[in-house]
């Protein structure tokens, strides 16, 4: 017979499993399990804690205020035990499971290009699932390991670490100013001489305002801008095409002005610079999967 820790702490894993796959069908198909055992397994857990951990659905389950509260107290010790088992059975340094993460499209873009191949190449039990989206939410009901956003952190009950900061650079593209000239200074960006193409900043929903920085000087310049996009791919093909003058993080776009195919402009005006931050749920332990993955974040801006 087993006894009521062995129940708590089975129970828990299979708590787990459930808020990892969103489902007690899914969760019953990854831990062998079938999906009886698991609403059962889950209901003996509740009975044991007294609070409902989960809202059920014909179709989905999602965490209570409690059922949240107990995750985020829970998972951090739960992960510090798989990793510790890993460690006395010889697999310390291996790196295993899944990581979800969510990430702004900014973000999307900088970190899914060639560099990632390697990282995954020295992983190879790791599976990453990017999901790229313009707001946070909620990262535990989401399902999500952590989250990157670029800009300054908003007031949140999730742990905010910055990883890096890239200058902004405002550029253009040789095929640009050969036919509409080359401005001096910023200021001549707002006597409609010039086309400026527009970010959207996705928390307040309109455009960034394009700004100047000089040691401790700090300009301002209303472009008015007509046309407005939210992808930075398109932001940097519609510069790449002639299309106008823009501003956009270094990071993703050095190897474009390193080639000549985009000009960097008002190079007296170096100073700006943009905070990459990632979140997650726990002040406690971080799993190895997770400590990896930052590092290579924050490797991205010494790379070659």
């Amino acid at each position: 017979m087993r006894s009521s820790s062995e129940n708590l702490s089975s129970g828990i894993g299979v708590f787990a499993a459930v808020v990892d796959a969103g489902t007690f069908a899914a969760a019953a198909d990854s831990i062998g399990m079938s999906p009886p055992g698991v609403s059962r397994a889950i209901a003996r857990l509740e009975k044991r804690l007294k609070i409902r951990l989960f809202n059920r659905t014909t179709r989905s389950v999602s965490l209570t205020e409690e059922g949240r509260r107990f995750y985020e107290q829970v998972m951090p010790h739960l992960r510090g035990i798989e990793e510790a088992a890993a460690s006395a059975t010889g697999g310390a340094t291996t790196v295993r499971g899944k990581l979800r993460i969510n990430l702004d499209p900014v973000s999307s873009r900088i970190i899914l290009g060639t560099r990632l191949d390697a990282f995954m190449d020295a992983h190879p039990e790791l599976e990453l699932e990017f999901i790229a989206r313009d707001q946070l939410g909620d990262l535990i009901v989401d399902g999500f390991d952590l989250a990157l956003r670029f800009g300054e952190p908003r007031s949140s009950t999730l742990v905010a670490r910055k990883l890096l900061d890239t200058p902004v650079v405002t550029v253009a593209a040789p095929s640009y100013l050969a036919r509409r000239g080359r401005p001096t200074e910023p200021q001549e960006l707002e006597n409609g001489a010039h086309r400026c193409l527009e970010f959207r900043n996705p928390e307040t929903g309109k455009p960034f305002p394009w700004e100047f920085h000089r040691k401790r000087k700090k300009l301002i310049v209303d472009t008015n801008g007509r046309l407005t996009v939210n992808d930075p791919s398109a932001l940097i093909n519609a510069c790449l095409a002639g299309s106008g003058i823009a501003q956009m993080l270094l990071l993703g776009s050095e190897h474009l002005i390193q080639e000549g195919r985009l000009v960097q402009l008002f190079a007296d005006w170096p100073d700006e610079r943009f905070p990459l931050y990632a979140y997650h749920p726990s002040r406690h332990h971080t799993p190895a999967k997770t400590r990896v993955f930052l590092d290579f974040i924050i490797g991205l801006t010494s790379a070659g």
